[in-house]
């Protein structure tokens, strides 16, 4: 699993008046819970950025005062304004203790329908899970290979071990669609078939 290194100093100050001041070195506060304690830390907006503006799932591991915290991205804080980080939050990973996180999905094979003609429709990017932090993963795989057209995959379709999936069950995951120029050519198959049949009349009952 991808991870990242975060050096972060330990914030001994709290209040309105100790955050301008650090936003204004282009430090970022955050925090580290989940663990024995609480960690107030603070760390340059740059050491974020690999791990803020992706949308895959990863570790970071964070130094602060001599120790080093494994832990998962749970919360951030951007300004109305400007766009910019404001404060970030990390989960501490305690090997007993099991999390919950957002797993980003990667879809995998190529559709019996797209094959088709049909088109893949995707409706979900990720799964909210819960499991123990050995189980964690940078994504889950779902195999579209015999989704069919006019089909779906579901929540429930994707089977996982040691994984606890809290999305609704039913909500679907991806389908295949079909294309608008496939609608034309079933639409335009029964009226090419209907003068072949009046054709077909005429000659069968000459043979009689």
């Amino acid at each position: 699993m991808k991870s990242i290194t975060i050096e972060g100093q330990l914030r001994t100050e709290s209040g309105k008046k100790a955050t301008r001041q650090l936003r204004s070195q282009q430090l970022v506060p955050g925090v580290i819970y989940g663990g024995k304690k609480e960690v107030n830390f603070s760390a340059p907006a740059t050491a974020f950025k690999d791990i803020v503006y992706t949308s895959e799932f990863m570790i970071a591991e964070i130094s602060v005062d001599g120790a080093t915290y494994k832990c998962i991205l749970k919360d951030l804080q951007f300004d109305k304004v400007t766009d910019a980080l404001t404060h970030i939050d990390f989960l501490e990973l305690v090997d007993d203790k099991k999390v919950i996180a957002t797993l980003p999905l990667k879809f995998t094979g190529t559709p019996a329908g797209v094959k088709a003609g049909g088109k893949l429709v995707t409706k979900m990017k990720s799964f909210k899970v819960k499991t123990l932090p050995k189980y964690l993963r940078e994504s889950i795989e779902v195999d579209l290979s015999k989704l069919e057209l006019n089909g779906n995959v579901r929540v429930e379709d994707v089977q996982l071990e040691n994984i606890e999936v809290l999305n609704s069950p039913r909500i679907p995951i991806a389908s295949v669609t079909m294309t608008r120029q496939l609608k034309q050519e079933e639409a335009a198959a029964p009226k090419a078939a209907a003068p072949a049949a009046k054709a077909a009349a005429p000659a069968a009952a000459a043979k009689k």
